[in-house]
């Protein structure tokens, strides 16, 4: 009974009308206005964003238990922290958190892509908030029952998927919405992915130190709590979510696309397992990845890196050779974290900027900028830094940052480009396992040259520059899979009959509505709620974060 009343909820039953959340109920009227879109998938990816502001609970949840034996937790191996409930967890222990959730984001976006374009994107919203909103809640019983495998399931793995459905379910209805500013619309969406930690990680903070009364160091009470909070800003995204009919367009607006078979953008459309098999998925595949490396690089050891290379010139000292106090090393680290959390913000604003551009430009060209301007600047950082110049350290720092926020944001389009709308979302799911492979791959990478360089007893201050100079060549191997990037081959597109067909397992040929007459309503009073909803906690996250970084200069 309980299984047919779920299904009955989330498709129908046979012969009867779709249930709530099948996408031919999300196909927009006339009164819709496409703006109302953005809003709503900003509140998913602001949401699931807090994935870059996990680290604020590594240091809480190393201090969970007061009383240890230290002759049983000094050397106590990952495996058995899992079940161990009477040792603190390490910091590294509780990292893999994250490298387990950015791996499950890859994978699942992967593996329901296909699910996600066929069952539209409220459906795929919702179960994105019940994944990640409830793997959060099971991640605090695990916190609070100090088992953390329970942690590692819940935050990781369920959460993952919550990640993973929730990244790439507005990706597709975005760009079928703005034909004419592909670009700009993913820009919105995937922006709110850089920018959630912004808001996240000062809420987490904040919940910690009012909760600290109630669980140890407030992690197990934070985690639920924003779990809840979580589930139900996502789940409103997802229920503001409207798919265009078939064949929409703005009103006045005219395909620029020639189909002379030598565009970079088609008409046309290729099915995802076809995609996925020709040489401009690779490639695309292989630029994705060597550019997040490098960025991912940057942004995992960003704060060693800063205290590293500069010390205590980060406070104004003059004299970085004397040996620093306690509270001179603790002011080092805030000053490290506040330039974290500035190009955290450029990583956010970066999306928009770069995708925006993109749509001018073009995506080929977006990228050929990534590529050269980031090999000048990886190159020019150990210069910066062997001459002190924090300043523009931190500069070139950012705009780098700003790059790699960008790449997230173009590559749906480029992907839309190449491959047509038809199925976009599913091909940007398979390709998202290049980010969970960078993920992987660059900060492990960078951490190990590191500490090859301090074992062989290079300086602090220079262990970062054969990093950066090999970061640098990834990115020029970059540069020429993305000058390889051709026009997708004619035998590769989707005949008529197979369009037809992929059209009816998304239920557009259900449509009672014609393109002509959908989605001409004005933006009213609900498009500035829905924008307000979304735009004041991320101008509140840009004001604390714009906050942190002015008290440095």
């Amino acid at each position: 009974m309980a299984r047919e009343l779920v299904t009955d909820v989330f498709d129908g039953s046979a012969g009867s009308s779709p249930g709530f959340f099948s996408r031919e109920r999300t196909i927009a009227g006339p009164a819709f206005n496409r703006w109302l879109v953005p809003p709503a998938a900003l509140a998913i990816h602001l949401c699931i964003g807090m994935a870059y502001g996990f680290s604020v609970f590594w240091l809480p949840m190393s201090k969970l238990l007061g009383n240890t034996d230290p002759t049983v937790c000094a050397n106590l191996g990952f495996f058995a922290a899992l079940t161990s409930t009477s040792c603190n967890w390490t910091v590294p222990q509780v990292t893999h958190i994250f490298e387990t959730f950015i791996a499950m984001l890859g994978i699942s976006a992967a593996l329901w892509g296909g699910w996600v374009e066929h069952s539209g994107p409220r459906k795929a919203g919702f179960i994105a908030a019940l994944c990640w909103g409830g793997g959060l809640i099971l991640g605090g019983l695990g916190v609070s029952m100090h088992q953390l495998w329970l942690v590692f399931l819940g935050c990781g793995v369920l959460g993952g998927v919550g990640q993973g459905l929730g990244y790439i379910s507005p990706v597709s209805s975005l760009i079928k919405w703005f034909p004419d500013r592909r670009g700009m619309a993913t820009g919105f969406a995937i922006m709110g992915y850089g920018g959630g930690a912004m808001i996240g990680a000062p809420l987490a903070v904040a919940l910690m130190k009012h909760f600290s009364d109630v669980s140890a160091q407030g992690v197990a009470s934070t985690l639920m709590a924003m779990g809840a909070i979580y589930f139900i800003v996502m789940a409103c995204g997802a229920l503001g979510f409207r798919v265009a009919p078939n064949g929409w367009k703005p009103a006045s607006w005219t395909s620029p696309i020639a189909d002379d078979g030598k565009s970079m953008i088609t008409r046309r459309h290729v099915h995802l397992n076809r995609a996925w098999k020709t040489p401009q998925f690779w490639l695309l595949w292989g630029v994705l990845f060597l550019n997040v490396t490098a960025g991912i690089s940057v942004i995992s050891m960003a704060s060693p890196m800063f205290q590293d290379v500069f010390g205590g010139k980060l406070v104004g000292l003059a004299n970085t050779a004397a040996e620093l106090s306690a509270a001179q090393k603790a002011a080092v680290v805030a000053a490290a974290a506040g330039l974290v959390g500035l190009i955290s913000l450029f990583n956010s604003l970066g999306r928009i900027f770069w995708a925006s551009l993109s749509d001018k430009i073009g995506r080929k060209k977006t990228y050929y900028t990534f590529f050269a301007l980031g090999i000048v600047l990886y190159c020019l950082l150990p210069t910066w830094g062997h001459l002190a110049l924090a300043g523009l350290f931190v500069a070139t720092v950012c705009v780098i940052l700003s790059m790699y926020g960008g790449g997230f944001a173009t590559i749906p389009a480029y992907l839309a480009d190449l491959f047509g709308t038809q199925m976009v979302g599913a091909i940007h799911g398979r390709l998202l396992t290049a980010w969970s492979a960078a993920g992987v791959i660059g900060p492990f990478l960078i951490a190990a040259i590191r500490q090859t360089q301090i074992d062989s007893g290079v300086a602090k201050t220079l262990v970062y520059d054969r990093t950066l100079y090999i970061m640098a060549f990834l990115l020029l191997l970059g540069l020429i899979c993305n000058l390889l990037v051709k026009p997708v081959k004619e035998s590769a597109f989707m005949s008529d009959e197979e369009l037809a067909r992929e059209r009816s397992l998304q239920h557009e040929d259900r449509v009672t509505i014609t393109a002509e007459t959908a989605a001409r309503g004005g933006f009213g009073m609900m498009g500035v709620l829905a924008w307000l909803a979304v735009g004041v906690p991320f101008l509140i996250g840009l004001y604390i974060a714009l906050a942190k970084a002015a008290a440095l200069f």
